[in-house]
Parts: C-alpha cells; sequence; structure tokens
C-alpha cells in the first residue's frame, strides 16, 4: 500500500504540462494573490455542504491486518497442516492471541482484508474460497474467518471494517497460478478468471480486472452487498489499487476504451469516471442496505502535487489523479465517502512529501465536508534504515512516530490514525514503538 515517490510521472505527463504550463502558471499567480483556497485545474469548485451535528465518535485506532501472501495473517505454516481441525485451531488461536494485543495496544477498529485478490476469506456465493487458507483456491477451509473475526474483535469492544482489494484477480501470473485458477471452473462458484475471462487484463504481473467495463464495477457491488448484507460489519474499505499501473505493464484496455469511451476526449479523463462510478455505486449500495455501515477508501498520500495543479499539495508524489486514475479529493467533495484514509507514509523531514505538509493539506480538504479523515501512518518503515529517511531509526523511530500521532491529535479534522501493518507490530525492530503506542493508547 506504499505510494512511492517517483519523477516518472513527468515523462508520462509530459504533453499535457507543455499544454497547461501557462495556465499553471496564470493560477498560481492568481492564487497567491488571493486569500481564497487555490482553484483546481481539473476539479470543479465543490458547494459545501450544509453543516450539520456530528455524532460523537472515539477517535479510531486502527490497524490493517493484511491476508494477502499471508503477511499478517493466517500463519504461514498452519496452510501446511493435513489434519483440517488442527489447522483451523491454530489458525483460530493467532487470530486470537493477535485481538489480545491489538487490545492491549489500544487499538479499537482492525481494518480486516477480506478480499485480497479474487477469493474471499468469507463463506461467498460469488467468491470462491481463498488459498490463504488451505492453499488451493476454492478449498473450504471448514470455518467462516470473517463471521470468527466479527465475534472475536467484538467480544472485546473492537470494530472491524471489511477491507477489499476491488480489482486485483492474482499476485502473479504464473503458469501454475493460471492452472490453478483454471481448475476452479467446476466449482461453486468458480473463480472470475475462468467465468468472465473477457474480464481479465495484466498489469504489473498481475491479473486485474478492467474497470472500464460496466458489468465488472456491477459485480464489485454485488460482492460488497454481499457482506454488509450478511454479515454485521462496522464498515467497508477499499484500497489504494484502482487502476494498477507500471512503465512496463500498462493495462490494455485499448478496446474497453473504444467500446465505452464514447464522449471522452481522453482516456485519462474516462478512467477516472470509471473509478468515481464504482465509488458512487458502492457507497450508495452500502447506505440503501445498512446505513450506519462506513464507507472508506484509503488512497495514495498525494492527490496532486501542486506543480501540476494549483490546489495539489506542496510534494512531488506519485499522485492519485495521475497515476491511479482515482480522483480523491472529488469524491469527498461530493460526500461518497463517510471516511478517507491517505497513506501519508514519509517522515517530517521527507521533503519531496512531508508528513505535516500533507496532514494538514488534507485537513483542509474535509474541513467544509461531511467525511471523516482517519491517517493511514507507515509502521512498516520504523526500525527500518533508510538514507533517505533515517528519522524511523533515531530513538527506535518514537521520536518520528510521537511527532505524527502528535499532529493528529492537534488538528480537529482528523479522526484517527491507522498503522501499517499489523505484524510489523510483533518485530524487533519496531519494539520500542510499540512500547510507546502502549503507553499512550493502551488502557
Amino acid at each position: 500500500m506504499e505510494s512511492i515517490i517517483s519523477t516518472s510521472r513527468c515523462f508520462a505527463l509530459a504533453a499535457k504540462v507543455k499544454t497547461l504550463g501557462c495556465l499553471v502558471a496564470a493560477a498560481l499567480l492568481l492564487a497567491s494573490c488571493a486569500s481564497k483556497p487555490p482553484v483546481s485545474l481539473v476539479t470543479p469548485v465543490a458547494k459545501p455542504l450544509p453543516l450539520k451535528p456530528l455524532q460523537h465518535q472515539e477517535p479510531v485506532r486502527g490497524v490493517w491486518l493484511t491476508t494477502v501472501s499471508r503477511l499478517d495473517w493466517p500463519p504461514v505454516a498452519s496452510v501446511n497442516i493435513s489434519n483440517a481441525a488442527s489447522r483451523i485451531r491454530q489458525q483460530q488461536a493467532a487470530l486470537k492471541h493477535k485481538l489480545d494485543n491489538l487490545k492491549s495496544l489500544g487499538i479499537n477498529t482492525v481494518f480486516f482484508q477480506v478480499k485480497p485478490d479474487g477469493t474471499a476469506l468469507w463463506a461467498s456465493k460469488i467468491l470462491p474460497w481463498s488459498d490463504t487458507l488451505t492453499g488451493k483456491i476454492g478449498a473450504d477451509p471448514g470455518y467462516d474467518p470473517l463471521q470468527f473475526m466479527l465475534d472475536e474483535a467484538h467480544k472485546r469492544g473492537i470494530k472491524v471494517h471489511a477491507w477489499f482489494n476491488p480489482y486485483r484477480v492474482s499476485t502473479n501470473t504464473k503458469p501454475s497460478t493460471v492452472a490453478e485458477l483454471n481448475r476452479t471452473l467446476s466449482d461453486r462458484p468458480p473463480s472470475v478468471f475462468v467465468l468472465h475471462r473477457d474480464w481479465i487484463r495484466t498489469s504489473g504481473e498481475r491479473f486485474v480486472l478492467d474497470p472500464g467495463i460496466p458489468e465488472v464495477r456491477d459485480w464489485i457491488t454485488s460482492i460488497v452487498a454481499e457482506v454488509v448484507s450478511r454479515y454485521a460489519v462496522d464498515g467497508v474499505q477499499f484500497d489504494d489499487y484502482f487502476y494498477t499501473e507500471t512503465p512496463a505493464s500498462r493495462i490494455n484496455d485499448s478496446e474497453t476504451f473504444q467500446q465505452y469511451g464514447q464522449g471522452f476526449a481522453a482516456k485519462a479523463d474516462w478512467r477516472r469516471n470509471n473509478t468515481e462510478q464504482l465509488i458512487e455505486q458502492v457507497s450508495r449500495t452500502i447506505k440503501q442496505l445498512k446505513p450506519e455501515v462506513e464507507f472508506g477508501v484509503s488512497p495514495a498520500g498525494v492527490w496532486r502535487n501542486r506543480s501540476f495543479d494549483p490546489a495539489g499539495s506542496d510534494t512531488r508524489g506519485a499522485a492519485a489523479y495521475d497515476e491511479s486514475f482515482a480522483d480523491t479529493r472529488k469524491w469527498v467533495q461530493q460526500g461518497l465517502l463517510d471516511y478517507i484514509a491517505p497513506q501519508l507514509y514519509w517522515p517530517f523531514a521527507r521533503d519531496a512529501a512531508r508528513y505535516d505538509v500533507l496532514a494538514k493539506w488534507w485537513a483542509d480538504v474535509v474541513r467544509p465536508t461531511h467525511t471523516r479523515l482517519y491517517i493511514g501512518v507507515a509502521l512498516y518503515k520504523v526500525g527500518e534504515f533508510s538514507k533517505k529517511e533515517p528519522d524511523w531509526t533515531i530513538n527506535g523511530g518514537v521520536p518520528e512516530l510521537k511527532k505524527q500521532l502528535d499532529l493528529n491529535e492537534s488538528l480537529p479534522q482528523i479522526n484517527g490514525t491507522i498503522l501499517f501493518r499489523e505484524d510489523h507490530l510483533n518485530q524487533p525492530q519496531t519494539q520500542e514503538a510499540v512500547r510507546y503506542l502502549r503507553s499512550r493508547w493502551g488502557n
């Protein structure tokens, strides 16, 4: 989920810079002379929503619990246990142990990855069972992990948000993965890979769904609806993987654009509209089913850089608007989200994307709206040596972590902090920071 600082975007958008150069300069000049906030080049001025009293809500102290590639859970060794009852006991015991630890740290919300790819960690009628549980796609694990998580977390007073990766079908394109996906054809349900092969594209050495196909967006919405209608989840979250490309592996959606892109001069604008349609559709569906269930997105921390847009942040980072085709600022302005949780995975001293600059920028974005703001913090960097970000290793990373939490609590628009990710709470290099978190947040 890390947003990587990048200058490659300069090459990708060079043509746009040339055509917009004078306009950007003029807009920046006007912005510097006015007291009003700068006007975006791409997002219309949003009419402020009428203020209404917000219900008192405890600040979120959250953590992402990842299941893709078994990064946080379930235990890798559990998959090799041949006895089903023993495997279930080990997986459930590991999850309860994690929840006990999170409770002692003062964590009150877990963002649990229930759809890591094209598979499910619940008893779905749409997706096959995840191979993270048994080692085989479609194999019944013998229990319902999402229901177990909900029961155990709620018992401890911890909320659970079901975290979805909307478009990833697989984490690689190996022949063995293709063969395993093809073997699900006789399963009920089979993988989308074999059920709708025409929806599948390749990007970044992964199989992904093509978001430009309306039926794909409907299908994703139906998956969210299944979870919200059948389980007592407290929220639903999408991560930052919308259009995920690398320079060497672009999504080949030219035919899709030709078929569905009427009215759009540029493919980039069409892509952003596709993503927005998905967000709006999912948001509306959740509110129709259970209005009390929160819907949020955790995007890359930079919406746009000020060098490209006067309304952007004073940063030089990979931008969600330009690289993931996600106009995250607009979603907030339109009231499509209950919360937004940008991933601000940099220290105060990282000049290209300063933590404080971005936190304050996002606070300004949500200020006139009803959207709550939670900040994603890079626990995974704590204690890890980095030439560009040495602050993460000074005194175990505690001073940097303290500055970030202090800032979050000092800005009234910031309603919480989410740590990425759970297993890093158990690593030797983070233990000074974990002790600090326990003293600050713990019961």
